[in-house]
């Protein structure tokens, strides 16, 4: 395990505003590939820079970008208190997403150790969705999303499936069985548009796993799935870097 660095750095977005992110990196001088962590709803909170200092271990440079930018910057919200991260959920758009996930990626494109690099992205909830949205609008080598909600057509939106076909790089997706937010309705319109779209794709069940179960700080944390999730994320985004490389 590599030793790290962290520190908030802050980003300029095409579209004049600012947005901090949580970086970590090892601390040697060495070149590593790239990693983008897209938050929950409840911020770039512990658990998001707990995973984002976990991958930097395994030797990535990884940053979490605040989502939140523009209505809520530093918002952490409760577990427990869904209802308070709503409105900025709801003040998402496609387009200002867009945005912040471009900014990010010239950031850790232009960093000195990942020149020549990968990038790669991984996101949980409210973040897996948007990690579908990158796979979708930039080069990235791998993409990993996490109980994703969103993706497929839903009460809150249209979803992302029409982007299927516009997918850059392999997509590993993982659910649990348990989720009633998402369904197995949704997961399998997910699975079907990639499919359709003739999209390499990893799609994973846990079938006694809740949503949120990756989640040590969650109720609904499930720590088998937990270990194996990480073991597969590890191995697909190191399988998938070497051969982009190649």
């Amino acid at each position: 395990m590599a030793e790290i660095q962290t520190k908030w750095i802050t980003l300029n977005v095409a579209d004049g505003t600012t947005m901090r992110a949580y970086m970590a990196r090892p601390r040697d001088t060495a070149q590593h590939p790239g990693l983008l962590v897209f938050q929950e709803a409840f911020g770039v909170n512990g658990h998001i820079r707990d995973v984002t200092e976990r991958l930097a271990r395994e030797g990535y440079i990884v940053h979490a970008p605040e989502l939140f930018h523009r209505t809520a910057p530093g918002f952490e919200g409760a577990y427990t208190n869904f209802e308070a991260a709503m409105p900025h959920v709801r003040a998402l758009t496609e387009q200002n997403l867009e945005a912040d996930v471009r900014a990010s990626y010239e950031w850790l494109h232009a960093d000195l150790g990942t020149r020549g690099q990968q990038i790669a992205c991984i996101g949980f909830c409210m973040g897996g969705r948007v990690t579908f949205l990158t796979n979708a609008v930039l080069p990235v080598s791998a993409a990993i999303s996490f109980y994703a909600g969103g993706i497929a057509p839903s009460p809150f939106g249209p979803g992302l499936l029409s982007r299927a076909g516009d997918l850059h790089a392999p997509q590993l997706l993982f659910w649990g069985g348990l989720d009633k937010h998402i369904g197995p309705e949704r997961t399998r319109m997910v699975t079907e548009s990639l499919h359709a779209a003739g999209k390499p794709f990893v799609n994973v069940e846990f079938s006694d796993a809740d949503h949120g179960f990756f989640c040590d700080a969650r109720s609904s944390y499930n720590p088998s799935a937990a270990r194996q999730a990480w073991a597969l994320t590890l191995t697909f985004l190191n399988i998938n870097s070497t051969q982009q490389r190649r």
